[in-house]
């Protein structure tokens, strides 16, 4: 019986230690194993350099036809679930797309850079940006998601000569004061809530600063915008290849620290604006929406049925006619 059990044990070993020799034990913080590479690291991404950094960059469309920036969430997202909106190429437009400083596959940086200047920062880069592909006499549209909408305010009420149009998709406020008020609406904390449960759970197991873990971090923790019951009326998760934590924080705690006002200059500004919100956020609503909007004096502005606040990847059926009409009025 003992030689038995002798030679079962020796079996079992020997099975564990063909299995374990088998695996590849991977290292995460081995470049690409926990968040993709960026264009620093893989040259054969699309890139620009401008004003002082390297940006994930993508071009649609004529290079002479009417330009439209797209601009996307955050701070902190990137531009791959707004990809769609490369369909206004055969529509007529010169259709560009970028990852913001520190966010997507763009470079990362210091967090000194972003407490010196602040949203200054993104409105430089987008300014560069511009400059990188407009040809003379050409003109510029924006179309900005959330942050993003926020972002393209701030570059009107600095550079308002310089756009010809603008479609705003839900910007969270154009001042600290509204944008705050909207946070809090729908960052309600229930402790038996699957939202608060995806912030927290990473902290748990995971702790370090260094860019890769904090993109990491964040990519987890962006799950609690989409969890069942969030007030967003988000369906699901969109695609993105990186995020940017630590422009994040960055960004909002020095919109904490410093606050905020896009709306000083906005009311010279006298061309058409296409105003967006959704019907199934529930911390936004028509309400919010004239708040907001009311800093523009030429506004047109619309619901998107059948969808909460990723307008882009959720209500595309309904927000692509309205566009394409608003952007042909402009062009």
């Amino acid at each position: 019986m003992n030689q038995l059990i002798l030679t079962i044990l020796l079996i079992v070993a020997a099975a564990a230690a063909v299995t374990f020799s088998a695996c590849d034990i991977l290292e995460p913080e081995a470049q690409g194993q926990l968040v993709p590479l960026t264009v620093d690291e893989d040259p054969s991404l699309p890139s620009i350099e401008v004003n002082g950094t390297l940006l994930h960059a993508e071009t649609f469309g004529n290079p002479t036809d009417p330009m439209l920036v797209i601009l996307h969430g955050g701070p902190g997202g990137d531009y791959r679930s707004m990809l769609k909106l490369a369909a206004f190429a055969d529509d007529g437009f010169f259709v560009v797309f970028y990852d913001q400083r520190g966010c997507g596959l763009s470079r990362r940086h210091g967090r000194e850079m972003y407490d010196a200047q602040g949203p200054d920062l993104a409105v430089a880069d987008l300014r560069a940006v511009i400059g990188h592909y407009r040809s003379s006499g050409q003109k510029v549209l924006l179309m900005g998601q959330s942050w993003g909408a926020m972002l393209a305010s701030a570059y009107i009420n600095d550079y308002p000569e310089d756009i010809s149009g603008a479609i705003l998709m839900e910007p969270g406020g154009l001042t600290w004061p509204d944008t705050k008020e909207y946070l809090e609406r729908w960052q309600i904390i229930d402790p038996f809530d699957e939202t608060l449960n995806d912030r927290v759970f990473v902290d748990q197991i995971i702790t370090g600063s260094d860019h890769v873990k904090l993109d990491y971090k964040a990519a987890i923790q962006g799950a609690a915008e989409y969890a069942e019951g969030n007030k967003l009326g988000i369906a699901g998760p969109t695609p993105f290849w990186r995020m940017g934590g630590l422009y994040a924080i960055a960004a909002s705690e020095y919109a904490t620290e410093h606050s905020f006002d896009f709306t000083t200059n906005l009311q010279k500004y006298d061309k058409p604006v296409l105003f967006a919100y959704s019907e199934l956020n529930q911390a936004y609503g028509r309400s919010h929406a004239e708040l907001v909007s009311s800093a523009f004096p030429n506004v047109q502005l619309v619901e998107i049925l059948g969808t909460g606040h990723s307008i882009p990847s959720f209500g595309w059926d309904n927000l692509y006619p309205i566009a394409k009409a608003y952007l042909n009025t402009v062009r």
